[in-house]
């Protein structure tokens, strides 16, 4: 007996597609992720509605008779798409398609409901509702994705190996779906990822960047990386990643898998953020420790200097992945550098010399560096990682106490490079910076308040240092 949703198709988008394919003898379903979504009960926006003919004369009739504002027709593609409200509305024409072994573009022919349910990625996303009248609300599910719907699988509806082979990003996605919806990829789909990993090349680094995106924006990304690692995808596009892999030991010393690490230190933020900048760095926290990974027989494994090395290969690696090289990589860039100075703090003394530099440092990311580093506690130790906890309290606390005491955040010493050139009649040299250097080491190492008239004295006694004369006593302001 075939399933019946017309309960649930009640918003007038559907009623409206309806009518004008009842009047026009069309047939019109709608399909893909607005029915799985429906089913599982998620939130969706988007609705695909799939027409056998002409998708955009029927666009073009629904969205007068709903009076958007605009109905954009993309005749090249065969669709055309809409605005209702807060729904995101697309129509495309029932179609075949047929690949070339060097393009994930199809070639395209018209077709029948079935031949578009055939190309359709997923099971679960091939499901269909029919909008006609005679049998409105219908499932049409051929491949019984609602079965794999009730059970978590993400499975082809045609034989992997040619989906996957015709459209390569389709393997991201199956991996994306299986994260975003906690699915279980299908064995026989699983092992024809892998054998096809290798097609991915054809793929834009936008597609791949886009879905790759998606899993890291998921509640628990590291089911997504693991994915991408066991099938080798990601050794296509992040092979800087794929090294963290791998645990050595020397004289009974082993280090932990730096990899395996990244995942927890991921989850854990996951838990505090949905930032995907904040994420990116936690991805990218480590990423230079295997060219800097040393084994010394006193202190064992030493990843010296792999922040620094860290955060210079950042602008490399977002730009060869296509993510944006403006504020975003910069801010990764610093979180990356500074990701270690709080956990020194952690195990060190904690001074107020040292949250000064780290605060004047990090500025407005300081809260954001610390959810990072906070996440960066990891130990099989539960005594040890509840050690470490208490300390990164303190440490918190003893941030907000300087930064009420002194305002480091971004500060710019109270004294500028204009007032020293007009105190001792200097032009643009090097004794301004000089000065300046050390007005701002003397504020952050406690000698002097962060206020103008101590800093003015201290521009006084450095200038008789270094020989200056005072051509104008400095005016304070009131």
């Amino acid at each position: 007996m075939s399933q019946n949703f017309a309960n649930r198709l009640t918003h007038p988008v559907f009623k409206v597609v309806s009518q004008v394919v009842t009047e026009r003898d069309l047939e019109a379903y709608v399909i893909g992720g607005f029915v799985r979504d429906m089913i599982l009960d998620r939130p969706t926006k988007d609705i695909d509605i799939v027409v056998v003919g002409n998708g955009m004369d029927l666009a073009e009739e629904c969205g007068r008779i709903l009076r958007v504002k605009k109905v954009s027709l993309f005749k090249n593609f065969g669709t055309a798409h809409f605005l209702y409200k807060d729904l995101d509305v697309e129509f495309v024409g029932a179609r075949k398609e047929s690949y070339r072994s060097e393009s994930r573009k199809p070639i395209v022919e018209n077709g029948t409901l079935q031949d578009d349910q055939n190309r359709r990625d997923f099971t679960i996303n091939a499901l269909a509702l029919s909008l006609n009248k005679k049998n409105f609300g219908e499932l049409i599910d051929p491949f019984g994705g609602i079965q794999d719907l009730e059970k978590g699988i993400i499975r082809t509806p045609l034989d992997p190996d040619i989906t996957y082979s015709d459209d390569p990003l389709r393997m991201l996605r199956a991996i994306r779906f299986a994260s975003q919806l906690g699915f279980t990829i299908e064995s026989e789909s699983l092992k024809s990822i892998f054998n096809n990993a290798h097609r991915l090349e054809i793929i834009s680094k936008e597609r791949i960047i886009d879905e790759v995106n998606k899993i890291i924006l998921c509640d628990k990304p590291s089911r997504g990386f693991e994915l991408l690692y066991n099938t080798k995808l990601l050794h296509e596009f992040f092979p800087e990643m794929c090294d963290l892999q791998g645990i050595e030991t020397i004289n009974g010393k082993s280090h932990k898998d730096n990899f395996y690490h990244t995942l927890e230190v991921l989850d854990n933020l996951c838990e505090n953020t949905d930032d995907l900048w904040l994420r990116w760095s936690a991805i990218m926290h480590d990423i230079a420790k295997p060219p800097t990974k040393r084994f010394d027989q006193e202190a064992g494994w030493t990843f010296h200097g792999h922040e620094e090395l860290g955060a210079k290969w950042v602008p490399r690696i977002f730009k060869r992945l296509k993510l944006p090289l403006d504020h975003k990589m910069k801010y990764v860039q610093k979180l990356v550098r500074l990701h270690l100075r709080p956990i020194a703090l952690v195990k060190g003394s904690v001074t107020d010399s040292a949250v000064r530099r780290l605060l004047s440092e990090a500025g407005d990311d300081i809260d954001d560096l610390m959810k990072l580093c906070n996440a960066d506690i990891t130990s099989k130790n539960e005594f040890k990682v509840k050690r470490y906890k208490k300390n990164f309290e303190i440490v918190t606390e003893k941030l907000k106490a300087v930064e009420e005491k002194d305002r480091i955040r971004n500060f710019q010493p109270p004294v500028g490079g204009e007032m020293i050139m007009k105190t001792f009649g200097l032009q643009p040299c090097n004794e301004i910076g000089i000065i300046k250097a050390r007005i701002k080491e003397a504020i952050l190492e406690g000698e002097i308040p962060n206020e103008e008239i101590a800093a003015t004295h201290f521009m006084l006694t450095i200038g008789k240092e270094l020989g200056l004369t005072v051509v104008e006593e400095p005016v304070f302001r009131d």
